[in-house]
Formats: C-alpha cells, structure tokens, sequence
C-alpha cells in the first residue's frame, strides 16, 4: 500500500522574533529607507553633491528665460524696469527723495532693487523648490536642501550679472571705484547665506502647503515698502509722529541692512551718517540666525519631501 507523506506545519513565530527584528536589521547594516540621517552625515552628503548644486542653479539660470527672444538680458532688464517704475511713482510724483540727494537718488533706488530682488527671488524660489521638483525629489536619492540651495545659488549668481549694471549707474552719477567697494563681497556673502536660510523654510513650508506659493508675493511687498528700497527709513519717519524704536525696528530688518551696507559700499553721497548703529553685526546675526535655523528647520523633515 502506497503511503501519504504529511509535510509538518511550519513552527510557530515566537511574538517575541519580531521584536529582534530592529537588531537584526543592524546587525546586517540595514537601514530604514528615507530615514533622515545625523545632522553631520547631512552635513557631509549636501557638501559631496556641491558639483550637482552649482550645475543645477547654472541649469535653472540658463533655462530660465531660454523661451524669451532677449534671453539673458531680462536678469538685468526687469529690475532696471522695476527701478523706473519706482522712479517715477516714488521719487517724482510722491516725493520719496526726502534726504537723499538728487544726483544720489538714482542708484541709491537702484541699488535697493537690485539687492531687495536677490532675496524676494530667493523666498519665492524656495517656497517651489520642493513641490515644483516632485518627480526629481521622487525618483532620486539625494539630501533634498540641496533643491534649495541651488535655487539661491541661482538667485546669486543672477544678482551678479545685475551687478555690472549697478557698477554702471553708480558710475554714471560720479561715485568712481574706490576700496569701499570691495564691501559689497561680504554684504552680499552674508546676504546669500541669509537668503538661503529663508529659501530652506519656505522650502519646507511650501512642500505641505503649496498655495504658500500665492500668499508669498504680497507678503513680499509688504516688506520690500516696509525696508526703505525706495526711500530713507530715518529721513522718511524724521518728521512723523512715531515712536523712536520703530523707526530702529525697520533700519534693522535684514532686508534693510543688507540694502544699506552695499549702498554704502558703492554711493559716495550715501555716509555712515544713514546707516543704523551695529549694522556689520546685525548683518552677520540675521546671516547666522537664518542659515542655522533654516537648516536645521528644513532637516528636520527630510524623511518627508516627495512622501504622500
């Protein structure tokens, strides 16, 4: 008679195995995947994708206008614009020169475009760097402040163009190159470092809130009419009835701090008289308090970008 094999059950899992799991899974070096590392192992990731972030910003610059027949020349164009139209409401037909000399006024104005611009571009830049990158986020495997970065890198880089414009209107209203100008690299180092730090927030912010994106721009103006980049802070409260420290309050926003110090770098009509007490030091506090708590904002959800 032919005899019928039984295969035995399968012995029982232990409830307790499963907890072994987590010790298992190290004892093999494996790792839960997407989990945010250390903050120094982030540190040393973003610095070895340094060569991806510079090429990407150069890409994004490049890309940028390629649809327009002008091409390039609009990183320099729509400021110039911008500073006419503020010309001419501001400084002709409300009166904004007030205090400010008139062979000043011009590249003081431009001069605060140009620098305001960097960091609104900055802002609204980061606010997309996530939600606007989805696929790239998604597919690769990458520490995602480097989107961020590279989009205030763009930011600079775009600046810098613009800067051969300024160093032409300054010019051409009589303040000649001298060493103060050589002021302007570490204003705008600190102002780049700032930048970034805002761009890593509202990169966060904008990843689970996407129509941050819509709110943005006019949270800007609000700041850039607040930040004297079309007037003086000091000569435009002199006469108004309100109270000493707010007139400090709105020198020493960062926007305004920035904005003065290249200002002061590059006009010769435009003293240390106009600039508030400590400036160097609130420019490199606000440069640190941004950079390191965007940073460490932005880290802190790193597992979740691209997720949902």
């Amino acid at each position: 008679m032919s005899q019928v094999l039984h295969t035995p059950p399968p012995a029982p899992v232990h409830p307790a195995a499963e907890d072994d799991l987590p010790a298992l899974a190290a004892r093999h070096g494996l790792t839960v995947s997407g989990a945010r590392p250390t903050l120094p192992a982030y540190v040393r990731e973003l610095w070895a994708r340094r060569h991806f972030i510079l090429a990407f910003s150069r890409a994004k610059l490049t890309a940028q206008y390629s649809q327009a027949k002008l091409g390039q020349l609009w990183q320099v164009a729509t400021p110039l614009l911008n500073a006419a139209v503020y010309f001419f409401i501001f400084g002709l037909l409300l009166g904004a020169r007030r205090g400010i000399p008139s062979d000043v006024y011009v590249p003081f104005l431009v001069t605060g475009v140009f620098v305001f611009t960097f960091t609104q571009s900055s802002v609204l830049a980061g606010v997309r760097a996530i939600s606007g990158n989805l696929g790239l986020v998604r597919a690769l495997h990458f520490p995602r402040a480097a989107l961020p970065v590279s989009f205030a890198l763009q930011q600079l880089q775009q600046l810098l163009f613009s800067m051969i414009v300024l160093v032409v209107v300054v010019m051409a209203f009589g303040s000649m190159p001298a060493l103060s100008w050589l002021l302007v690299v570490p204003a705008l180092l600190l102002q780049f470092v700032f930048n970034t730090g805002l761009a890593l927030i509202f990169a966060r912010l904008g990843s689970s809130t996407p129509d941050l994106a819509q709110l943005m721009p006019f949270v800007l103006r609000t700041w850039m009419y607040a930040s004297g980049v079309m007037f003086s802070i000091p000569a435009m409260l002199a006469d108004k009835d309100v109270p000493h420290w707010l007139a400090d309050v709105l020198q020493w926003n960062p926007a305004a701090v920035y904005m003065d110090l290249v200002r002061f770098a590059l006009i010769d009509g435009y003293g240390s008289s106009y600039l508030p007490a400590h400036v160097w030091a609130f420019a490199l506090g606000w440069a640190l308090l941004a950079g390191v708590i965007g940073f460490i904002y932005f880290w802190k959800a790193e597992e979740r970008y691209g997720r949902g």
